[in-house]
């Protein structure tokens, strides 16, 4: 009888570790939805759509791409972190929501790494200065002196209060000692629209979203805001090389799921989104975007934004970046 409930016991146990793996195996059984903070048109959509294909491939199941739109990305954190720990719901996690955000709105209702189970990263891209075709600076010198000429008046649009976008903006401002005029939207599709059209002057836009503008000749790259050039743009210079020493910001993109995703499934999830990656023809369009250094492992990803959080929340500091709400 002690043999055999000895026996019952290991079984039972050996059932129990095996257990997240059938799970993993199992998954996914069903659509999966991914959740983007920003409306089509903008980088981190495009960046979505791309994956989102290949994965779907993959996973022989849908990829739906679902835009909730709002407060710098964050309406779309919030909705993924409330979501069943399943794999059927992710996030297109930015740093947006996941580094900037706690940094200005500290009543947010969820914290980025309490919350959610980092699976990849995607990549890193730098901001990207740019004008609309018809404005007059060409060069950040330039642009300096259109700034100081006509403070409080030239106007630099952004995807929403604390986006990355903003805090470029602000940090250019403190730098250069001046005053400009900010204006925030609900995502980088309507900004690019008003500044093709005229409506608000610059950017500093992510370089996924302003790529395809600048290509067409409806928008000026005036320089790129990561410490070195990336293959997308090796004639546009640096902010560093144009007199900034040490201006760097960069966004980041990932994928992540709501705290309960379970570690296997989060495992599978990042093996296939590095083969995806490493896809010559996913390789070739993130490279367009200016989106390089992604893959690793969900540890790489979740140190990358654990520096992050803490080095915005210093810069807001600094800056005196605030928002209401």
């Amino acid at each position: 009888m002690q043999r055999r409930l000895v026996l019952q016991s290991a079984a039972a146990a050996a059932a129990a570790i095996a257990l997240p793996s059938v799970r993993a195996q199992a998954w996914p059984s069903g659509p999966i939805k991914l959740v983007v903070g920003f409306p089509p048109g903008g980088g981190a959509d495009a960046l979505a759509r791309v994956l989102g294909q290949k994965l779907a491939d993959v996973w022989k199941q849908p990829v739906v791409i679902e835009n909730k739109a709002g407060a710098s990305g964050t309406v779309a954190a919030d909705y993924v972190a409330q979501q069943a720990g399943d794999g059927s719901t992710l996030l297109l996690t930015t740093i947006n929501s996941h580094a900037l955000a706690p940094a200005v709105l500290p009543k947010l209702r969820y914290h980025p790494e309490r919350d959610f189970v980092p699976v990849a990263l995607l990549g890193l891209t730098p901001n990207l200065l740019i004008g609309g075709a018809m404005q007059p600076a060409r060069t950040v010198k330039d642009l300096v002196a259109l700034c100081k000429a006509q403070p409080g008046r030239v106007t630099f649009g952004s995807a929403g209060a604390g986006t990355a976008q903003h805090f470029a903006l602000e940090l250019f401002k403190l730098r250069a000692g001046l005053d400009a005029l900010h204006v925030p939207y609900k995502g980088s599709g309507p900004l690019l629209t008003d500044l093709v059209g005229g409506q608000i002057q610059y950017s500093f836009e992510t370089m996924t979203a302003a790529t395809p503008h600048v290509k067409s000749g409806r928008a000026i790259a005036i320089a790129q805001t990561r410490a070195k050039r990336v293959k997308a743009y090796p004639d546009v210079p640096t902010m560093q090389e144009q007199g900034f020493a040490g201006f760097e910001t960069f966004n980041w993109y990932g994928i992540s799921g709501p705290a309960k995703l379970p570690a296997p499934i989060a495992q599978k999830m990042n093996k296939d989104i590095q083969a995806v990656l490493a896809m010559p023809e996913v390789r070739e369009k993130y490279d367009t975007f200016g989106v390089e250094d992604g893959g690793g492992s969900p540890e790489r990803f979740a140190e990358l934004q654990r520096s992050e959080i803490a080095k915005w929340a210093k810069v807001a500091k600094e800056a005196n970046v605030r928002v209401d709400g």
